[in-house]
């Protein structure tokens, strides 16, 4: 009879070696969602996130595959330890996924450690509820399907203009902000949720802590994102927006110009996108709000390029923020990186250097809603 205690070595010695066995680093994620409606034949289901796999928040995002009428179905691999933010959406933001009578939720939320298969039950669609009246305030005039020499393709543009203009013969400073179709209505914003700017500004300028502005919205297109990185089609967009947008709004509206007069603002890729642009164009600009900016895409291109410029300080009034939630902590450390340079280039924070840090707040229009009076008060403020 063989004795144990070499069994019980080989248990042990077969035990150890799967300790050390190394763990595999992709996980797979199944994505279930259910619809309470049939979708089109034409259409499809679709996720977007936080994710070169989930489309980097494209709204036409990744096709899920129909299994049914009311079940869609994906799996994706990630690297372990990924976190995930997500949507879903049929193909565009204003198609997107809601769970909670109209109102459109938080991202998702999944970090990556486990294999996992996860279900979604969609209440409704964005585009199924009825339209928000009389949400947005002050008078606003549209520019429809606005061609440019440089890009290829067209985009709307929307100016806002401050509650005395009608009535005056003033000139005014001029905001210009990407993603406009989030800034004003929330019937176009992506989350149902806008910037308020057009509130907000109306509430500074009755209290008297800020100059009246005349506001231009761009709307994006489907190359948003390269449009808004100063390596891909960046310097293109510059051109459109200093050749030949700004010489229209120019023509047609009264106001101030000189780069103390004129501001750009954006978030997250338009955060990057109007630093580059005052950076590169400090005669035109001369104030840029980069609220969430992703300083870190294209291998952080632009921090090594402000850090290597030799040149005199600029004459640019710089806000700067972040949140501290979600994507927001993904863009934090380049967030840091980017105060810290400008300050040794001699910005000084209160002059023309303001750093906000927004405790808890996520990467949405409702967060930025939240402060979109900082860099207002920033840049036209009255003292």
């Amino acid at each position: 009879m063989m004795p144990i205690y070499p069994l019980v070595f080989l248990v042990v010695l077969f035990f150890n070696a799967c300790t050390f066995l190394p763990l595999s680093s992709n996980i797979s994620v199944e994505i279930i969602v259910t619809t309470p409606q049939v979708v089109n034949t034409e259409e499809q289901v679709r996720i977007t996130g936080n994710h070169d796999l989930l489309s980097n928040w494209s709204p036409s995002g990744i096709p899920l595959e129909r299994i049914d009428d009311h079940i869609w179905v994906r799996t994706f691999t990630f690297p372990r330890g990924t976190d995930l933010e997500y949507k879903f959406t049929r193909g565009t933001w204003q198609q997107e996924a809601l769970f909670d009578d109209c109102q459109p939720g938080d991202n998702f939320r999944l970090a990556v450690h486990h294999h996992v298969k996860i279900k979604h039950d969609i209440l409704l669609w964005l585009d199924e509820c009825p339209p928000q009246a009389g949400e947005i305030t002050g008078d606003i005039e549209y520019h429809r399907d606005f061609k440019s020499e440089f890009l290829e393709l067209s985009r709307d543009v929307l100016v806002w203009l401050p509650p005395e203009y009608s009535e005056s013969h003033d000139n005014y400073p001029v905001l210009y902000m990407h993603d406009g179709q989030n800034i004003v209505d929330p019937t176009t914003s992506f989350t149902g949720v806008d910037w308020q700017v057009d509130e907000v500004t109306t509430q500074l300028v009755a209290e008297g802590r800020m100059r009246p502005v005349i506001i231009v919205g761009i709307n994006n297109t489907k190359l948003r994102r390269p449009e808004y990185s100063p390596v891909h089609l960046g310097e293109e967009y510059t051109r459109f927006i200093i050749e030949e947008l700004m010489p229209f709004i120019n023509v047609h509206y009264r106001t101030l110009e000189g780069p103390e007069n004129t501001a750009v603002m954006g978030s997250s890729m338009g955060g990057i996108i109007s630093f580059h642009i005052a950076w590169e164009n400090p005669d035109v600009f001369g104030l840029a709000g980069c609220l969430s900016p992703a300083f870190m895409v294209d291998d952080n291109e632009i921090l090594h390029r402000v850090r290597n410029d030799e040149g005199p300080r600029k004459s640019i009034k710089f806000y700067l923020d972040n949140g501290t939630v979600g994507l927001e902590k993904e863009l934090e450390p380049a967030f840091r990186e980017m105060a810290e340079i400008l300050r040794l280039k001699g910005y000084m924070d209160g002059e023309d250097l303001l750093v906000l840090v927004d405790d808890g707040a996520e990467h949405n229009e409702a967060a930025w809603a939240q402060r979109i009076h900082e860099p207002l008060l920033f840049f036209f403020g009255l003292n």
